[in-house]
Parts: C-alpha cells; sequence; structure tokens
C-alpha cells in the first residue's frame, strides 16, 4: 500500500509540473485579458476503492467538493461512508459509520495565465457517527470503576465524535477542467462519545486516534470543475 500511495503521489507532483510548464509554453499564443473560472468542483477520493481492491479490511467512499469565493479562497467539503477492520493490541474489531468534513482552502500557488492549479493549506471540522463490532479478543474488567469483561462478538452503537483538521494538497489540471489532487492532513479531537468499556480506537474520517486524541490521514481525488462564469484575474 505505500508503494501506491508514493506512486500517486509522485504522478500528481509530475502532472503539476507538466502543466505549468505547457503554460509557460503558451504564453504567447494567449489573450492579453485572462480570466479565471469560478465554479462547484466535485470529485471522489481514490484511496478507499484502491484499499479495497488491495484488501478486504476497508471499503467506503468520500466524495468531495469545493467553491471558489474569490482569488484565493475556496469553501470545500468532503462527505462519506466507511467500514474499516482493525487488528489492534489483540483485539480484532470492525468500525462502520459515516462523517462530513466542512472548512475553508486558500490556495497559496499564483498560476500562470488562465491556469487553475492548487498548492493550499486549508482548515475543517469533522463530525462522526459510528459503531464499533468486537470480533475477536476480551476486554479485561476495570478494578477501580467495576465495569465488566466484554468477549467477542459484541456491538457498541451510537457513537460520535468532533475533531479538527489541518490540511496541505496539491490540485493539478491534468485536462481541461478535470483535476488529480493530493493532500496530508493532522488532526486533534475535540470531544466524543465512547461506549463504557471500548475506546474509540478508530473512527471513520478520522482514522486512527492515537493516545494523545490525534491523527493523521491523506486522500487522492479525482474531479470536475463545474464553470459557472468567469472573472477577470
Amino acid at each position: 500500500m505505500k508503494r501506491q500511495h508514493i506512486l500517486l503521489f509522485r504522478i500528481s507532483i509530475l502532472l503539476f509540473c507538466c502543466s505549468v510548464s505547457f503554460a509557460q509554453q503558451d504564453t504567447a499564443t494567449k489573450d492579453s485579458v485572462i480570466k479565471n473560472k469560478y465554479g462547484l468542483r466535485v470529485g471522489v477520493d481514490l484511496f478507499n476503492p484502491t484499499a479495497a481492491i488491495v484488501e478486504d479490511r476497508r471499503k467506503g467512499l468520500e466524495l468531495v467538493a469545493d467553491y471558489r469565493i474569490n482569488k484565493k479562497w475556496y469553501a470545500a467539503a468532503e462527505l462519506g461512508y466507511l467500514e474499516n477492520r482493525s487488528d489492534l493490541d489483540n483485539i480484532d474489531f470492525t468500525t462502520d459509520g459515516q462523517y462530513i468534513k466542512l472548512g475553508v482552502d486558500y490556495n497559496a500557488y499564483e498560476n500562470w495565465l488562465d491556469m487553475e492549479n492548487a498548492i493550499y493549506l486549508g482548515i475543517r471540522y469533522g463530525f462522526s457517527t459510528f459503531s464499533h463490532t468486537l470480533n475477536e479478543g476480551i476486554i479485561n474488567a476495570d478494578p477501580i470503576f467495576g465495569e465488566l469483561p466484554v468477549s467477542a462478538p459484541q456491538e457498541f452503537d451510537g457513537l460520535n465524535a468532533h475533531w479538527a483538521e489541518l490540511v496541505v494538497g496539491v490540485k493539478a489540471e491534468i485536462l481541461n477542467n478535470l483535476y488529480l489532487g493530493f493532500s496530508f492532513s493532522g488532526k486533534r479531537m475535540i470531544t466524543m462519545k465512547e461506549a463504557n468499556n471500548f475506546k474509540n480506537l478508530f473512527v471513520p474520517g478520522f482514522n486512527r486516534v492515537f493516545l494523545n486524541e490525534s491523527g493523521f490521514g491523506f486522500n487522492y481525488t479525482l474531479s470536475y470543475l463545474i464553470p459557472l462564469y468567469k472573472k477577470a484575474k
């Protein structure tokens, strides 16, 4: 899986660099008045479908969208569903749920001419509702709080989580209005609802929850821009 991530990342960077080069070579043929496209860009995350092909422990779908507010700022959203099977600390469990992330992106890249590429920084608020199913293993009793031991199979539902994300990413226009993107995010949990005797070790949209309630994520997206209007650059 790591090799696939690195390959897709390299392809994204290569296409981004190629699009910059082509735009520079085409400078002499462009009109004197350059206009930026404004509209809704919608797409899909390629990571989960790829992971489902390679292994059967993860499957889901994430839809992504952004809307250009002005020259540099975009409103952004991700909506997804995920089923993930984890094998951690002698406990095998499956997490099933849906999530939504809302925020804004700032494009720090200064495009040449009428290019629409992006190197962006963003923030997100994330929310997920989900359940865990203990497939194998036994959770020991808590001697202080008097919680009873739990053994498989056991389901814990009605759970939720709220978190914040910092995002950095790249989007390259590979064909007219068609974009390939890559992003990396650092996450911090704000609050979450847990079962009395089972911690949220994995949350859809957040991924693995570490001891300090932080996490990381990445995605590869293919998206299409629906142009609504243009403004002079």
